[in-house]
């Protein structure tokens, strides 16, 4: 018996992801551009607040200061939220724990609105750390949510969605931001609010669509709500017993364990091949040198030509760009595979650095450069797009078994959310330090993460969980340990623990 052979077999299936991810991964990447746009006006209200309240002009560097404080703490609020998400889509479900998350979404947009006419900077910096708490627990619960409605066939396209929706949240916030739309000096708190309607919309319309399949039997024990579940998601035209056989056939595995703490995950020795590529490619995803192109692409664009009153638009373009390979990569991953498009995409992204680099440069001396170094710019974010940033999001849920899952989205947001702030600290020092040679260490994060994916990374298309777990422990033998996993599918329940 096969499962849905596409998505159109599942049309709640797909209303299940865009409901969850316009509440879910969009608010991360929302809030991640959403700041560049209105950054004068922000500071403008800190300074008239600081002068009508204190009677204080504010020195550059204190401005600076507070600025950055605005920005980092949304970082700081994500922290959190990841750290608690664990344990709450653990203990509510991943459905009601979405719901209840918007309540810090639709919180901290009131409170953006409503900082202008309160003069009140203050108001943004605790709406930034809710919408950081927000998407912390997102990021988790979006994930691990349509992963698990998702049937075993259509599991590498619906994860790419994750990194879809983010990709689609940094574009709306670029979008959104230009000066005929939200970007003046009178909307802008309106543009910081957006957020808050998505929200809104999630906590309409999530609570007529099921719980995870998935979290229903193997949490919570509960067949029958297990099978309605899937029948609702994967429609009654198709075939899904196969399906519902592998579920119960890891709840078997499962039965009388308990679901594992962040502890327990890194003192399980079974487990330490998954983690360790957890580590590497979550710690990658941030330093891959993303943001350094981003940063770079402006001086690129205006050695090319491109008038500085027309830059905007020319970073929106990088930014449809990015949607648009996502949107591809959806297509495409099913065929190819989620090992294949890592390492493709790592090894990729480190040679268009090494040229990057190289046409910089050359760029004050040969007149052409520039548009080499244009089109480097848009093949990068090409290869990231359909590569990290489609696969890596969604690993933990591929990688772990469900006792292992939650700690282990944990433990990859966690990651995330670390390297961002540190980024955002380090980053600038770095740029003003070795300019464009410091794509040079990103190329190096790239190279080896690829030549790790390529040895200690098996194949998680079209495999159950218990195959792909039993493959990681079998990374050390010569033969095909997808192969292996499937005849010694027996002997992996009594090795790994479980």
């Amino acid at each position: 018996m096969t499962g849905a052979r596409g998505p159109l077999d599942c049309p709640l299936l797909i209303v299940t992801v865009f409901i969850a991810g316009i509440g879910g991964s969009f608010h991360y990447g929302f809030h991640i551009s959403v700041l560049n746009s209105p950054s004068n006006y922000i500071q403008e209200l800190v300074n008239q607040t600081c002068e009508q309240r204190y009677g204080l002009v504010l020195e550059p560097w204190q401005l600076s200061l507070i600025w950055s404080f605005i920005v980092s703490i949304f970082c700081i609020g994500g922290l959190i939220g990841s750290l608690s998400a664990g344990h709450l889509v653990g203990a509510y479900g991943r459905k009601r724990c979405l719901i209840f998350n918007n309540a810090a979404s639709i919180t901290g947009a009131l409170l953006m609105l409503l900082s202008k006419p309160a003069m009140s900077f203050e108001m943004i910096m605790i709406a930034r750390l809710l919408c950081g708490f927000n998407a912390g627990i997102s990021l988790t619960a979006h994930t691990m949510y349509v992963l698990e409605c998702s049937p075993k066939k259509l599991r590498g396209m619906v994860g790419v969605s994750v990194a879809t929706f983010v990709s689609m949240g940094k574009f709306f916030g670029q979008l959104l931001g230009i000066s005929e739309l939200l970007g003046t000096p009178d909307r802008w708190p309106w543009l910081l609010g957006f957020s808050g309607f998505t929200g809104l919309l999630q906590l309409v319309t999530l609570p007529f669509l099921p719980e995870s399949p998935r979290f229903l039997l193997l949490d919570r024990a509960d067949r029958l709500g297990c099978q309605a579940a899937a029948r609702r998601l994967w429609s009654s035209k198709v075939d899904h017993a196969s399906e519902m056989e592998e579920m119960q056939a890891e709840h078997a595995a499962l039965r009388g364990v308990r679901i594992h703490s962040v502890k327990e995950l890194f003192l399980e020795r079974s487990v330490r091949w998954q983690l360790t590529a957890i580590f590497v490619t979550f710690t990658t995803l941030q330093l891959c040198g993303i943001n350094a192109v981003y940063l770079y692409s402006f001086e690129v664009f205006t050695a090319a030509g491109i008038p500085s009153h027309q830059l905007r638009y020319a970073a929106l373009g990088t930014g449809l760009c990015e949607v648009s390979t996502s949107v591809a990569c959806v297509l495409v991953i099913e065929s190819t595979g989620r090992r294949n498009l890592l390492f493709r995409g790592y090894m990729g992204m480190a040679a268009t650095l090494a040229l990057l680099t190289l046409t910089l440069y050359l760029q004050g001396h040969i007149f052409w450069m520039p548009y080499c170094s244009m089109v480097l710019i848009f093949l990068y974010i090409f290869l990231f797009s359909t590569g990290p940033a489609g696969v890596t999001v969604s690993l933990p849920g591929e990688f772990f078994t469900q006792s292992f899952k939650s700690p282990a989205f944990t433990v990859g947001t966690t990651i995330n959310w670390a390297g961002l702030f540190i980024i955002g600290m380090v980053f600038p020092l770095i740029v003003t330090n070795l300019e464009y040679f410091c794509f040079l260490i990103f190329f190096v994060f790239c190279f080896f993460s690829g030549l790790f994916v390529w040895y200690r990374v098996p194949e998680t298309k079209n495999h159950t969980v218990l195959e792909i777990t039993a493959a990681f422990n079998q990374m050390g033998r010569k033969q095909d340990p997808i192969k292996e996993a499937k005849l010694d599918g027996v002997q992996y329940n009594k090795t790994t623990k479980l």
